[in-house]
C-alpha cells in the first residue's frame, strides 16, 4: 500500500480512538435487523438486457473416441494420438500435462 507523505501524520491516541470507533461501528452492523443476501440465488435472478434464452435449448452432437484419439489421465481431455507424450492405455498422458 503506498503512503501519502502530505497527509497529516496522527498521534497514537487518535488512532486508538479510531480503531474504538471502527469496533462500535462494527458491532451495531453486525447487531442489526439486516439479512444476509445469498450471492448465488441473486445471480440466479439476474437478467442481462436483450438475453433471454430462456426458450432456447442447446443440441451439440457427441462424436464418440475415435480410434486416432486418447483420454489423458490428467486432464481427461481427448486429444489425438499426436499428442500423445507417455503412456498407453487407462496411463496415457498428453504432451501439455507431460
Amino acid at each position: 500500500m503506498a503512503t501519502d507523505y502530505d497527509t497529516p501524520r496522527k498521534t497514537d491516541e487518535e488512532l486508538h480512538e479510531e480503531s474504538l470507533e471502527e469496533l462500535k461501528a462494527r458491532r451495531a452492523d453486525a447487531q442489526s435487523g439486516q439479512v444476509d443476501i445469498d450471492e448465488e440465488e441473486a445471480a440466479e435472478n439476474l437478467e442481462l438486457p436483450g438475453a433471454d434464452l430462456s426458450g432456447e435449448e442447446l443440441t451439440v452432437r457427441v462424436v464418440p473416441k475415435q480410434n486416432d484419439e486418447f483420454t489423458c489421465s490428467r486432464c481427461f481431455l481427448v486429444h489425438h494420438i499426436t499428442q500423445l507424450a507417455k503412456g498407453e492405455g487407462a496411463k496415457a498422458v498428453c504432451k501439455d500435462c507431460e
